[in-house]
């Protein structure tokens, strides 16, 4: 593989590589990487695995090679300390809520020490802390040169590091928010480079289409107010109106969110757009920010902070106008909402012709690699979502044992999927063989629902501590299962890739089902119908693909070294009955099957 990365490198061509795990295709790229004479950007899948590819795996091969390259490490502008905003509301606390205001004390510790500013090393911070959006910067927020921090902007510090380094390790959303950003003539974040090696690469093309299509959040309109506040508050308290203009705007805004019900949901814009409700709330917003702008336009020569958020006003509105029009074809109009905000999507449906004239365009070599790329075999289907024409494909398998050293339970007389039954049978079938395996289980979960169904069912029958996802950060429950050494962890999405528990710790990977996307995706069901328009078939072309992907990197989080043992459960009836259940097995590892949970539970007993 580092031979044909190092082809790859020289000849500037494309290269795609499916490289099983314990491959050590990390090192497989990153050598020729530092031998190569360009400039290299390294994107990975997620911020994790940003940091220990940086801060473990390239210093390494730095030392055994005795390379000479300058390496660099970024991140996205919300994972950076600004200075600015950190001070702005230290002076004017923005909330009486008492975890920000702990955590702004925190921050402002911090903010002593750092020489980075990157906000993952303050301990007590974790990502979803309440704290980030008022210690960091967005684009729409960001003040630039104006700014009176700006020479010792953090980012802008990690931008010009990167600007001068020979290797550059970024995550997949930066790179596409970089190319976002080209595309409208602005400067990039991301130095043009010789090479680019994608890692986790099976990600792409869904991250593609997110930034190559437009979002529109009552998030950022919640911000804008919060900013526009802190400046009232501190600069001009006596323009009594545009306190009144805020507190309108903030109503009418959470009005807007109320018309879709309090849970979160996502579905078809077009079809939201046909209630007369939802369209008077949205005018209604849209009124209250012209009658903003306009108060605001009266503050400019009061404030001279007021003229970054009055452009922001103005482009909000802009986009607000922008979700009526549903008229152009190739997108999917779609949207979500949380507790407490609305997103309208506007995503592209392909994103290979747009993706194959980037490539082109920067005329550098790329190389395309992850454990799971493959579906029956072949990477078609990988190759065409992103338009490649590849001059050499390979697929390495692991070097694991899986026959020695895994076993695959496909346990009989399980009820259909969705059968109200399911979650008892789970617990069940859970409960024996958390006892052979003395805990050490992930159960892997498809739904929050049936997460907490069964969660439920467990708690009291078992002795050994549960974990599950949501009750603390994805990093700490980790290091509490992994530092017990006998729990048991319950995860959706997040916990089925880009984990890395190895040795006996987990000796069992239980997965409620196959991981088919939920049929009324919005998004889902544009593609499917595009692809029927095209003379494909959906299920084939486009779910059934996705679902095994998704299964191969849920597979993957049980056998992580030469020496792990371990079984592997599958409580999915389909795999034995439907003809496509072929397609998922002969896409796993080739371990020794088997439908007895007593046999099953026999080898977890014998696991040291």
């Amino acid at each position: 593989m580092a031979v044909a990365v190092s082809d790859a490198l020289k000849n500037r061509s494309q290269l795609v590589v499916e490289a099983g795990t314990g491959t050590g295709k990390t090192y497989a790229y990153l050598a020729p990487a530092l031998k190569s004479k360009g400039k290299t950007i390294i994107s990975t899948g997620t911020k994790a695995l940003q940091e220990q590819l940086y801060h473990r795996d390239l210093p390494q091969l730095v030392k055994a090679l005795s390379a000479s390259k300058k390496t660099a490490l970024l991140k996205g502008r919300s994972n950076y300390l600004c200075t600015y905003r950190l001070n702005q509301h230290v002076a004017h606390v923005p909330t009486d809520d008492s975890d920000v205001m702990h955590q702004l004390a925190m921050v402002a510790k911090f903010a002593s020490e750092t020489h980075t500013g990157d906000l993952a090393d303050c301990i007590g911070i974790e990502e979803d802390a309440k704290v980030l959006p008022y210690v960091s910067s967005t684009a729409d927020n960001c003040l630039g040169k104006e700014c009176p921090d700006f020479q010792d902007c953090y980012i802008r510090k990690a931008r010009l590091k990167a600007m001068d380094a020979d290797i550059v390790v970024v995550n997949h959303h930066l790179f596409f928010a970089d190319m976002a950003v080209k595309d409208t003539g602005f400067a990039e974040l991301i130095p043009t480079a010789d090479a680019y090696i994608f890692d986790e690469a099976h990600q792409l093309s869904e991250i593609a289409s997110d930034y190559f299509g437009e979002s529109i959040s009552t998030k950022k309109l919640v911000d804008l107010i919060n900013d526009l506040r802190a400046i009232y508050r501190s600069d001009i308290p006596d323009m009594l109106q545009l306190g009144k203009t805020l507190n309108k705007l903030e109503t009418s805004v959470a009005d807007l969110r109320l018309q879709f019900g309090l849970d979160g949901s996502r579905g078809d814009w077009r079809q939201m757009l046909a209630s007369k409700e939802i369209c008077a709330a949205l005018h209604r917003v849209i009124s209250d920010l012209d009658f903003l702008y306009q108060v605001l336009k009266h503050c400019l020569d009061r404030s001279d902070k007021i003229e970054h958020p009055f452009e922001r006003t103005l482009a909000f509105k802009g986009q607000l106008e922008r979700v009526f029009d549903i008229s152009q074809t190739g997108n999917s109009y779609w949207y979500e909402t949380t507790r407490r905000y609305l997103t309208v999507h506007i995503t592209p449906l392909n994103v290979s012709v747009k993706f194959a004239q980037m490539m082109a365009d920067t005329g550098a070599g790329f190389v395309f690699t992850s454990a799971t790329l493959s579906v029956d075999n072949a990477l078609d289907h990988f190759n065409a979502s992103l338009g490649l024409k590849p001059a050499k494909s390979m697929m390495v398998d692991s070097p694991f044992d899986y026959y020695q050293q895994a076993l695959l339970c496909l346990p009989r007389y399980l009820p259909e999927t969705h059968a109200a039954n399911m979650p008892h049978a789970i617990v069940k079938l859970t409960l024996d063989l958390i006892k052979a395996a003395k805990g050490r289980c992930f159960v892997l979960f498809t739904s929050y629902r049936m997460m907490h169904l069964v969660a439920e069912g467990l708690s009291t029958q078992i002795d050994y501590p549960i974990y599950m996802q949501g009750q603390m950060s994805k990093r700490i429950i980790l290091e509490k299962f992994t530092r017990h050494g006998n729990a048991v962890l319950l995860g959706t999405a997040s916990f089925w890739e880009g984990v890395d528990v190895r040795g006996s710790t987990l000796s069992c990977v239980i997965i409620d089902k196959l991981p088919f996307a939920a049929p009324d995706d919005p998004l889902l069901q544009a593609k499917m119908q595009d692809a029927q328009l095209q003379g494909h078939d959906p299920f084939a072309y486009i779910q059934l693909p996705q679902a095994v992907i998704a299964l191969k990197q849920g597979v993957g989080r049980l056998i992580r070294d030469s020496k792990d043992k371990g079984v592997l459960v599958i409580c999915d009836n389909r795999l034995v009955t439907r003809q496509y259940g072929q397609v998922f097995l002969k896409s796993l590892p080739p371990m020794r099957r088997t439908r007895s949970l007593q046999v099953a539970s026999e080898f977890l007993e014998h696991i040291n």
